[in-house]
């Protein structure tokens, strides 16, 4: 026989998967983060490669090298001293909470900051990506600060983020990531070794931190009241009773806020999460889960909870309810239960805290016959606080797959409002404001209407666009014409992808002929600005304000009247009485001695209204001043409850409710900030979205409802039996006396006066009569704000 007779094959070895994992570093790597204002403890070890990468642009750097004697050498670095540490010393003198890990750690080490030789460099003209690198000479510490001041409200010196790469000479294994340091003084300090388990005694009000140490490892988590133990009773952590009290009694990936026994007794209460990712509805591994499968005998979980708890006298059990931290699993559209691996990083943690005396038990699951635990089971680590610690309660979020986690905050506006309400929800890494007790969603709403409020915004997300290419980088990054934008004026505009789906909107504001301040929702907006500004070799730099401005808003008739007397201008800005609308003016709140504050006629509620932003230091003066003004025109606190009541009235979208990357802006209602006929230069997506405006596929319309029947986000609308759009979001109307929504439909049928059906239950056994109306269905001339 010849080649020619046998069948054709793929030469050459197999390839392997092609996986990509963004944001998962190589063995031999460290990746940290220094927030802006901010400073980390970081160890080095003889022959690392240190290098510092100025991630936005314009931030200055201090390092601080110490070995293990605590000796401050900076030759550690193969570097030479040009520094007192001044920036530094003056972070730690300013008492901020965000350094007390910082400041523990040089305790621990007892390093004296008394007379410190440190290398500064990077200055405020220093490019975004801009790095330097070190070699380090012997082993020991390091201290990297990114120093700064406060940022004045008229200025745009703002401080933003340093990265730190530590290269190490020869590859660690996967295995072996260090722990990171504690979260304070410790109680327990206990490894759970890969495939076991350990059962170990917490107090009262004493809280418990689980990490994953090497990242991708499960582990299960399993505790009971130590005094019906005593008595007896081994009553677990009922994940069953918990989704019913919590108000979710169909799983779902994810963590409730306590968890309780089938007594109803609360156990335990979730306070930070840094993964994002957990099951909270199977069982811990069992034997049957692996005899059925084929490998009969296989350690498991189940077993594992039953040896070590067999000492407290519980009572076997063939499998073990559980909340099961870091393993990924959800449910299908069809029901049926899904796992892959953990979304959890080296490190990642979860932090919980004891609502009576209890018995724990913690594993490091042992399945290596899925991807459950990344296809390589390791340790897990528990660590238990004193109560007397106070821990703020925080989510972690992750701009892109490659940013650090970034914990929820209170704003400096918290707590001002936490003297009206212990109601607050997470809003983009934020606590905002739910609702306020006293008042509730519905009087908020009429204050609103009829007087004025007061609402907590600072979770907006505010980038400082500077240098002589900003207007060339803003002109092409927005659908606007930013160059018919005048100094002090404010324009809403939207930015878009290449294929025309919507990235962000926001307002820009102009504050110099090169200088602007872009106002969206979402940090990715400076991360895609920044991509454009090096795409394109633009003199530029985009860095981030968020945390160095915070604001208010003040809206309802009355709003001017309240401010008129309290916000002063100087004679080349705009009195507040003369702010036209989409027109900001800079001042001072009560003299010339005041607060300084910039103020802009905006706002987010289809009413005359403005906001006020300041410097985090100054908010609580700025409340103040606002709420003594207000009482006597009736100025009451507003949550998101009633925001959102407002909003959808006037028309108003909101990110992933009424746009997304899969919609442009003709669909998402605000066509109008796409003057595709009058701006005549060019700027992303533009050819995509006259294609999309000439060949429309949906249009975001206005729904009457013709019921009292709640419909709620997601609500498919029909025509007979095809389902012809979906509800984007919906409320009862006080002032209009019905259910309104806001819809997407198909273009087909998005004639006003439509008449559709909502479809509840499975679309088809129930629907909800409604018609297609013009929106917003409030004022639909903006009339109000205009006033």
């Amino acid at each position: 026989m010849t080649l020619a007779d046998y069948p054709a094959v793929t030469m050459g070895p197999p390839k392997p998967s092609l996986i990509l994992q963004p944001g998962l570093l190589v063995p031999a790597l460290e990746r940290y983060q220094v927030p802006g204002s901010g400073a980390a403890l970081i160890e080095i070890e003889a022959g690392d490669r240190v290098t510092i990468r100025n991630l936005e642009g314009g931030q200055a750097c201090e390092l601080v090298a110490f070995d293990a004697q605590a000796r401050i050498d900076p030759g550690i670095l193969g570097a030479r001293a040009n520094s007192d540490a001044s920036g530094l010393k003056s972070l730690l003198a300013n008492g901020d909470e965000s350094l007390r890990k910082f400041r523990l750690g040089l305790a621990q080490r007892k390093v004296d900051l008394g007379r410190v030789e440190a290398v500064r460099f990077f200055d405020s003209g220093t490019p975004a990506g801009t790095e330097e690198s070190f070699t380090v000479d012997r082993s020991g510490m390091l201290a990297v600060a990114a120093p700064g001041a406060p940022m004045a409200v008229d200025s745009q010196d703002t401080t933003t983020p340093l990265e730190v790469l530590v290269s190490h000479p020869t590859a660690r294994s996967v295995r072996r990531f260090e722990l990171p340091d504690p979260l304070a003084d410790t109680v327990l300090d206990l490894t759970v070794k890969s495939s076991t388990a350990e059962a170990y005694f917490v107090k009262a009000g004493d809280y418990i931190q689980i990490i994953d140490v090497d990242g991708r490892q499960c582990t299960d988590f399993q505790c009971f009241s130590a005094r019906k133990l005593d008595k007896g009773r081994d009553l677990a952590l009922d994940v069953t009773a918990t989704r019913s009290l919590m108000g979710h009694a169909y799983p779902m990936p994810g963590l409730h806020a306590k968890y309780f026994d089938q007594d109803f007794e609360p156990l335990v209460e979730v306070v930070q999460d840094t993964c994002g990712r957990h099951d909270a509805f199977a069982l811990a591994c069992y034997a049957k889960y692996y005899d059925d499968i084929g490998y009969p005998g296989h350690i498991n979980c189940s077993e594992n909870f039953n040896g070590a708890l067999a000492p407290h006298g519980v009572t076997s059990r063939a499998g073990w309810m559980a909340v099961n931290f870091f393993f990924n699993t959800g449910i299908d559209a069809h029901g049926v239960m899904y796992s892959d691996e953990p979304w959890s990083r080296p490190g990642d943690y979860v932090l919980l805290r004891a609502l009576t005396d209890i018995v724990c038990v913690s594993s490091a699951c042992p399945d290596d016959t899925t991807p459950a635990n990344g296809w390589n089971p390791t340790d897990i680590h528990v660590r238990t606080y004193s109560g007397l610690n106070k821990f703020l309660r925080a989510m972690a979020r992750r701009t892109t797959p490659e940013a650090e986690p970034k914990m929820t905050r209170e704003t400096a506006f918290h707590p001002s409002f936490s003297k009206h309400t212990r109601n607050f929800v997470e809003y983009k890494g934020y606590w905002l404001p739910q609702e306020f007790s006293r008042e509730g969603a519905i009087e908020e709403y009429w204050a609103c209407r009829e007087k004025a409020v007061v609402m907590d915004l600072s979770a907006l997300r505010k980038f400082e666009v500077t240098g002589p290419d900003s207007e060339t980088l803003m002109q092409y990054a927005l659908t606007r014409d930013v160059s018919k934008l005048g100094v002090g004026q404010v324009v809403y505009t939207a930015m878009c992808y290449e294929h025309g789906g919507m990235i962000d909107d926001g307002t820009l504001l102009r504050l110099g002929k090169d200088n602007f301040r872009w106002i969206c929702g979402d940090d990715y907006s400076g991360v895609w600005l920044r991509e454009q500004a090096e795409k394109l070799g633009l003199k530029v730099l985009i860095r981030s304000s968020t945390d160095q401005m915070h604001n208010i808003a003040v809206q309802g008739p009355r709003s001017r009247d309240i401010l008129k007397d309290i916000v002063r201008t100087p004679p080349h800005q705009p009195a507040l009485i003369e702010l036209e609308w989409f027109r900001f003016t800079i001042g001072r709140i009560g003299d010339a001695g005041g607060v300084p504050v910039v103020v802009s006629r905006t706002g987010y509620t289809g009413e005359l209204g403005y906001e006020i932003w300041c410097h985090p230091r100054d908010a609580e003066k700025v409340f103040d001043a606002v709420w003594a003004a207000g009482q006597p025109h009736g100025l009451k606190p507003m949550g998101l409850a009633a925001l959102d009541m407002v909003r959808i009235e006037a028309g108003l979208i909101f990110a992933n409710y009424e746009f997304s990357d899969q919609t442009d802006p003709f669909e998402a209602g605000i066509g109008f900030t796409v003057p595709l006929k009058t701006k005549t230069d060019d700027f992303i997506g533009r050819d995509a979205l006259i294609r999309r405006k000439e060949h429309p596929r949906h249009k975001l319309v206005g729904l009457d409802i013709d019921s009292n029947v709640a419909v709620g986000h997601g609500d498919c609308i029909h025509i007979g039996r095809a389902q012809i759009g979906v509800v984007t979001s919906s409320m009862r109307s006080p002032v209009l006396k019905k259910n309104i929504a806001l819809a997407r439909i198909d273009a087909t049928h998005a004639e006003v006066g439509t008449e559709v059906e909502i479809g509840k239950l499975d679309g088809h056994q129930k629907r909800l009569p409604a018609r297609i109306v013009p929106f917003a269905h409030y004022d639909p001339k903006k009339e109000r704000p205009r006033s």
